[in-house]
């Protein structure tokens, strides 16, 4: 049988046994001691629970710029000398796009034609998709989020499922943008949206809605900002000071 105790000085109580037919003293026990150790208990497994809870989740970093910015380059360069994986929102709606019989196929041609953004779930469903048939657990996410539908999707879908790193930007003129995607399209890139037409709404696009995202992760200290009118060499120059 047991019995409480109340100390009106420390706000501590303490149980202590209590027997028939003897008399226990009532002088209480300072907890201090038992209390700060038990905090440091908790503590670490508070510490163990997070550390665990984060690796398993997929380590990301977002890509995004404008067309024609660089993206692809330097991901390319990132993989290379880090071993992150280069998942291109892009590159993954074209491969699904390709897929004969693909239920999303007529839908996602019809939305690169139009330099629109295709449906935030299809584009989550194929990223997330991808990631869990990696065997890495880091990742280089190019070209999304690239609107405010795509952040809240991302967020619902797979808010609890990643560790955002940060958001790696590439800042470049309009008129730079421009000519590098002409130049890819004249070199024979195969891209149906390397043309003038389909290049002033994609640019529409990023500039009404991309750059608020942008401005929302630079409101969470996230961003980093590379120059990206520079040479390739000189910009992963800045880029793997991020990665080191």
């Amino acid at each position: 049988m047991f019995r409480f105790f109340w100390c009106p000085h420390d706000f501590d109580c303490c149980l202590i046994p209590w027997f028939h037919g003897v008399q226990t003293s009532r002088k209480l026990v300072n907890l201090d001691e038992v209390k700060v150790a038990r905090f440091m208990q908790i503590v670490r497994q508070v510490r163990g629970t997070l550390s665990a809870a984060m690796a398993s989740k997929f380590n990301v970093v977002f890509v995004l710029g404008g067309p024609g910015a660089g993206k692809g380059t330097q991901c390319a360069k990132i993989v290379e000398k880090f071993g992150y994986v280069h998942l291109s929102a892009g590159d993954l709606l074209r491969e699904e796009r390709a897929k004969p019989g693909s239920e999303y196929g007529e839908l996602i041609e019809n939305h690169i034609k139009n330099g629109t953004i295709v449906p935030v779930e299809i584009t989550c469903s194929l990223l997330e998709r991808a990631m869990k048939e990696s065997s890495k657990n880091e990742f280089l996410i190019d070209g999304f989020p690239r609107n405010q539908n795509n952040l809240e999707g991302w967020n619902k879908q797979m808010g609890e499922k990643v560790n955002l790193k940060f958001v790696l930007f590439f800042n470049c003129p309009l008129e730079v943008c421009t000519q590098r995607c002409l130049d890819r399209g004249a070199a024979g890139s195969g891209r149906s949206d390397d043309n003038m037409e389909s290049l002033k709404k994609r640019f529409d696009t990023y500039m009404n809605a991309t750059m608020p995202i942008i401005e929302h992760y630079e409101a969470q200290k996230l961003v980093r900002t590379m120059d990206a009118t520079k040479g390739p060499d000189d910009i992963f120059a800045e880029v793997e000071n991020l990665f080191s």
